[in-house]
């Protein structure tokens, strides 16, 4: 674990957002260091995914400021593809272009978004695959694998793009079971690698082992953020005793 003394990467301050008259995300903050790994956990329909989808503007809020690496993330379309360039971000669902093989859909945004070269790309794009552990399912499409082997081509393509921080939202929650420790493993080296994190998950494992904070989110607020010792052994609040009676 991170000895949090690097600068912040990310500043969500008071962060709202709406569905209508749908109070979701009422006046979040956050402070992410570089090379700080933040685990997000709470209920289902707490906001946790909805928050970490404003980092990169898959989610407009209405009130309040985010900031990533020293960017504001505003309404402003040059600034919003600037601040994508630098996050990386893994879904639920894989999102892979199925008509492309591993390696297409791997190198399609260096080449369309970073200008890197065809050869380039690739190299890099086959560098990650190793790292991944399924170099050898470079050429395969994506219907051709795995669940866990598609999480990690997409883990693959986030990286491809050099973000200098990576959300993961519930990226194991679609996998079957024996598939589940495969995409963690990737995730826990990515972690001892210095990777910026966010992730959103229920693997209570991982969050001891990799955290270096845990942020309990519950209807729409944040409820309490400790490092894992103290989250899971001593809350302080009401709300997170009740959560992990509910998951541990």
């Amino acid at each position: 674990m991170s000895l949090n003394v690097s600068p912040p990467i990310l500043i969500a301050e008071d962060v709202h957002k709406w569905y209508g008259k749908f109070h979701v995300l009422k006046g979040v903050s956050l402070t992410v260091n570089l090379g700080e790994v933040v685990v997000i956990m709470g209920p289902s329909g707490s906001g946790k995914s909805t928050f970490i989808r404003t980092f990169n503007a898959l989610e407009e809020y209405q009130q309040g400021r985010i900031t990533i690496d020293g960017m504001e993330l505003t309404s402003d379309l040059r600034q919003i593809e600037a601040i994508q360039r630098e996050v990386g971000m893994v879904f639920q669902q894989f999102n892979l272009f199925p008509h492309l093989t591993v390696i297409e859909n791997i190198t399609l945004a260096p080449r369309w978004v970073r200008k890197r070269s065809k050869a380039e790309a690739q190299e890099v794009a086959l560098q990650l695959l190793e790292r991944v552990g399924i170099l050898e399912q470079a050429h395969k499409y994506p219907g051709q694998l795995s669940g866990g082997q598609q999480q990690r081509v997409a883990i693959a393509r986030a990286l491809a793009m050099q973000p200098k921080v990576m959300l993961f939202d519930e990226p194991t929650s679609a996998l079957d079971p024996e598939m589940v420790r495969e995409v963690l493993d990737v995730m826990r080296s990515l972690a001892r690698s210095g990777m910026t994190m966010i992730v959103v998950t229920h693997e209570v494992g991982f969050a001891r082992e990799v955290a270096d904070r845990i942020v309990l989110m519950d209807g729409g607020l944040m409820i309490e953020t400790a490092a894992p010792t103290d989250f899971f052994q001593n809350p302080q609040e009401d709300r997170t005793r009740r959560f992990l009676a509910q998951i541990l």
